[in-house]
């Protein structure tokens, strides 16, 4: 009778594959970076392209056949593109800070670890920075599903000569965190005020009569946590590792759906890559379904709107206040029906602001 196969002898071997398998996969990695330098040897000028990256990521979730979730897939080959992209263009990528911060954690999880991230006290200061050439690329806050707009961000898409050539769909998730303070003994809490907004429910029902400060960032909220005693803060999880701090509870977001949407800027936008959004700012004039009038061309040629938001605009025209309408569309301004739509809002608009064409994004939650 045959005895039973030796457990140990059993998981050597396997681990001998795995050795054998990592090495086969280095080599490929290798010859991928090579290949990738080639490209950009011949290429010249900018080398980072938007679209050719959300292809490739969305082919292989596509035809990945497990066990590893899509997810896990698009983050592995994230960071070998961005650091064979690394090779031949160091990129520099300016975000709203300080370190912590959720714009931070959009901008690694759009460019991926190899990219020198800078931060920034402001959303004026990201623009600028894009702006002057300081960093390559922005990444900012655009809308949250819970709060709803993030106004400075339109404001200064509204006067920027850069463009929109990227998102970033991040799921937020809240914390609780302090120095070593228990639930029970904090006494006050900080946070940015959209955080507040999102975890409003819970604080009530676990806080209740605590105070909550409003600050700058989630960061700075971590931050002070860090620094005082008996108080907490509502931040990601990156900001308890960048302070230091222990989660006290975790996604105590009122939302279990709250996300939040970023923008990448930059002094291009992205060619077609097969699923894309265009953005525009236009103004209408002053007469009767104007705005009817301007939306209809994307309805002529079957032209689906995602986002429509006004606000108005201090000083801009003769009025001194108009309203400004921010439009999402889907499909790239090249495509034939995404083109004529434009042309035709163009002729109808008091102005008219095209934003940029960029892929839809494949960040995940």
């Amino acid at each position: 009778m045959a005895s039973d196969p030796n457990p140990n002898d059993e998981l050597l071997k396997l681990r001998d594959a795995i050795d054998d398998i990592d090495e086969r996969v280095l080599q490929l990695i290798s010859e991928r970076a090579r290949i990738a330098h080639r490209i950009g040897e011949i290429k010249h000028g900018n080398i980072y392209r938007p679209e050719r990256e959300a292809q490739v990521l969305r082919r292989l979730a596509d035809t990945n056949p497990g066990p590893l979730p899509a997810q896990a897939v698009k983050t592995v080959f994230r960071e070998i593109m961005s650091h064979c992209l690394a090779l031949e263009q160091p990129l520099t990528v300016a975000f709203l800070g300080p370190a912590g911060t959720f714009s931070e954690s959009a901008a690694r999880r759009h460019f991926g670890s190899a990219p020198t991230l800078l931060p920034f006290a402001t959303i004026d200061d990201v623009f600028r920075a894009v702006e002057s050439g300081n960093a390559s690329y922005g990444v900012v806050p655009v809308e949250n599903s819970t709060e709803g707009a993030v106004g400075r961000t339109l404001d200064m898409l509204l006067s920027t000569t850069q463009m929109v050539c990227g998102e970033v769909m991040l799921r937020v998730e809240q914390n609780l965190m302090s120095r070593d303070t228990p639930i029970s003994e904090v006494r006050c809490v900080y946070s940015h005020s959209q955080s507040l907004a999102q975890c409003h429910e819970w604080l009530n029902r676990n806080l209740p009569g605590v105070p909550v400060i409003a600050v700058a960032s989630n960061a700075e909220a971590a931050r002070r946590a860090a620094e005082e005693e008996r108080a907490a803060a509502i931040a990601g999880e990156a900001a308890a590792r960048v302070y230091g701090l222990h989660i006290l509870a975790a996604n105590i977001e009122d939302d279990p759906a709250n996300t939040t949407r970023f923008l990448v800027i930059g002094e291009h936008d992205a060619g077609p890559s097969g699923r894309d959004k265009t953005s525009m700012i236009f103004t209408v004039r002053n007469r009767s379904g104007a705005v009817v009038r301007l939306l209809q061309p994307l309805a002529d040629e079957g032209v689906s709107m995602t986002k429509l938001q006004s606000r108005p605009v201090r000083g801009f025209g003769s009025g001194g206040w108009q309203y400004v309408f921010y439009v999402d569309i889907e499909g790239h301004q090249g495509d034939p029906a995404v083109a004529k739509a434009i042309a035709q809002i163009r002729e109808e608009a008091g102005s008219l602001k095209v934003l940029g064409s960029y892929p839809v994004s494949v960040s995940g939650s």
